[in-house]
């Protein structure tokens, strides 16, 4: 009798897994697509607006990093907010609100409003990524939720090909009006995020419970799995939540990801002044196109990585191999820095260590937290690495040259190091439920064969 019961389970929970997939990712994907371009678009803006603005290197990295000030601050708040009121409200409301931001920064006369309009769309996209993370959370269990996390942050490098290839494009060939190309860039990537918020206050569902794409079988099913995994999450009150801040675990992974993010967003922003400067005779149109390459392939290490540490159930080695494999990558674009397709080769690395981290990391960390404590300690970790998303840009800005951006790539290598060497002593015990169900599975299939 029990291996029919087996199969029905089986059989539930692959139906209702997919759905979930086919409903869920979408949204939450293009959410993420173009909250990840409208905060690097600037990177690409740059290369137009650098003149027109007077803007330098040094104040180039300034601009880029102080919209973490802003998001820093306001990320737990943010995601406490969200249990409350509901992830399909408030992920909307983040999503309309940073689209408007990021369109009136292409209104922009001078400096000082650059940095205004940074520190506002920090304070607009607040919590949008770790309330994903922990919206995530409600609807995969552990055994999958590597693969929904990378899914969510394979949006990261398509972004990053998006913006790319359509910044460089936008600079040479839309002035509209008599505007800047460098303005249409803002404006043309961050129209989109308006209408996706309004998909989002209209399709997503807050919880399975909630869903009508399931039935009310699967909605049970998922909704009891998921249970399973925690212990029963007792009500907290505001100040109480708060406490998961001082939570051991959630300030050790804080800070470890606070390096990698000086890598991920180093890298990130500084890429396209990178690719200028292996031939400065490329066209801006031209930097896009090369500067899409290491994200392309980022994206497809992110989804091999996933997969294998979905399928080990192991977290914390993955990470680290990653970090390290991004610092060898960077110290070789230093080197080959005037070769452009060694450089090229070495920007890979980098991407696929700072973009395939993801998946492992956040699966490891919601892993690691207790119920009670994932809304504010997800949001407390990102806060945190937020920092890092600060002083990379800033660093490397300060120490760049007219003629040799590479030469501040040195901190976020050092950084890269620091956080690898943090989680190899970090304690994470291996994911064995999913082995554990195939190793049970695999008479029922003989079975029925």
């Amino acid at each position: 009798m029990g291996a029919p019961l087996n199969v029905e389970e089986s059989e539930l929970g692959k139906r209702t897994v997919k759905k979930v997939s086919w409903r869920i990712l979408p949204i939450v994907g293009l959410l993420y697509v173009f909250n990840y371009m409208d905060r690097s678009n600037i990177s690409y803006a740059q290369l137009g607006m650098a003149h027109e603005l007077g803007i330098t290197a040094a104040t180039f990295g300034t601009a880029a990093a102080v919209f973490f000030l802003a998001y820093v601050v306001f990320e737990v708040p943010s995601n406490m907010l969200m249990k409350k009121v509901g992830a399909r409200l408030w992920l909307a409301r983040i999503a309309v609100s940073w689209g408007i931001v990021t369109v009136i920064t292409g209104f922009v006369a001078n400096v000082t409003q650059l940095y205004a309009a940074r520190l506002v769309l920090g304070v607009a996209e607040a919590g949008l990524f770790p309330g994903l993370l922990l919206y995530l959370t409600l609807w995969y269990r552990a055994e999958e939720r590597g693969r929904a996390i990378a899914a969510m942050a394979l949006a990261q490098p398509v972004a990053m090909v998006l913006g790319s290839l359509t910044g460089g494009w936008i600079l040479d060939h839309v002035d509209w009006f008599g505007m800047s190309g460098w303005r249409w860039v803002f404006m043309l990537q961050g129209a989109p995020a308006i209408l996706i918020g309004i998909v989002t206050l209209l399709y997503l569902p807050n919880t399975p419970a909630k869903a009508r794409f399931l039935s009310s079988e699967e909605s049970a099913w998922l909704e009891r799995e998921i249970s399973s995994e925690y212990q029963p999450e007792e009500k907290e009150t505001f100040l109480g939540q708060l406490r998961a801040l001082k939570n051991r675990t959630v300030l050790h992974l804080a800070v470890a990801n606070l390096f990698a993010a000086c890598g991920l967003y180093g890298f990130t922003f500084f890429l396209p002044q990178i690719v200028q400067q292996m031939d400065p005779s490329y066209s801006a149109t031209n930097i896009g196109l090369l500067g899409a390459i290491p994200f392309a392939i980022g994206a497809l290490g992110m989804v091999l990585v996933a997969r294998n540490s979905d399928r080990s159930g192991e977290r914390r080695n993955h990470v680290v191999g990653l970090m390290v494999l991004a610092a060898v990558g960077l110290a070789g674009t230093i080197t080959f820095r005037h070769t452009p397709v060694a450089a090229l080769v070495c920007l890979s690395l980098v991407a696929v260590g700072v973009l395939g981290y993801m998946a492992p990391y956040w699966a490891m960390a919601a892993r690691l937290l207790p119920r009670e404590h994932t809304a504010v300690g997800l949001a407390g970790i990102n806060s945190v690495a937020a920092l890092g998303g600060f002083l990379g840009p800033y660093v490397i800005g300060a120490n760049a040259t007219a003629d040799n951006v590479t030469v501040g790539l040195y901190f976020p290598i050092g950084c890269l190091v620091v956080c690898a060497l943090m989680l190899l002593f970090l304690r994470v015990p291996r994911e064995e439920r999913t082995r554990e169900k195939e190793a049970a599975q695999q008479p029922v299939a003989a079975d029925s064969a």
